[in-house]
């Protein structure tokens, strides 16, 4: 029984693996990647019953935008960084970080604004559950024609 319950976790772990990577080249290619903090954030982690893709909250927001409304504390300054890990070049960063800051706020980030979708993670995590449980499925099938052969065995003797 411990063979079938690492193969299981072995399965998860290997199919959110694929999906962690899938999930960062979709994000590079929609040319969100400013520090790389986001996509540094995922971690696939084994627990004792199969494993967990994690990520930090701003995974959220990649695919609809940010919505306006309340923004952290100091907001302006969190732009500001991302100008510079994205190498934007202005005259008064400090004036044009508070202004985009502002519009977010206000407006919420153009992806937001324009209604669009991009496709990061939802529709491939369906794609993922189904193969997971799929491949589960095949294991399982695997153990109770394993226990069928076994006990048409011992009815023979």
């Amino acid at each position: 029984m411990e063979s079938l319950r690492s193969d299981v976790i072995r399965i998860v772990c290997d199919e959110l693996e694929g999906l962690k990577g899938r999930i960062i080249a979709r994000h590079e290619a929609a040319g969100q990647v400013a520090s790389g903090a986001t996509r540094d954030s995922l971690v696939v982690e084994e627990t004792e019953d199969g494993a967990i893709l994690w990520g930090r909250q701003a995974f959220g927001v990649l695919e609809t935008g940010r919505k306006s409304g309340k923004v952290p504390k100091g907001f302006y300054k969190i732009i500001e960084q991302w100008m510079e890990d994205k190498g934007i070049k202005v005259n008064r960063p400090k004036s044009f970080a508070y202004l985009v800051a502002r519009k977010i706020a206000s407006e919420g980030t153009q992806l937001y604004r324009s209604g669009q979708k991009e496709d990061i993670y939802s529709s491939d995590m369906e794609d993922t559950i189904e193969v997971i449980m799929s491949r589960i499925l095949r294991v399982f099938d695997a153990e109770v024609e394993h226990i069928n052969l076994n006990f048409n065995e011992e009815e023979r003797v």
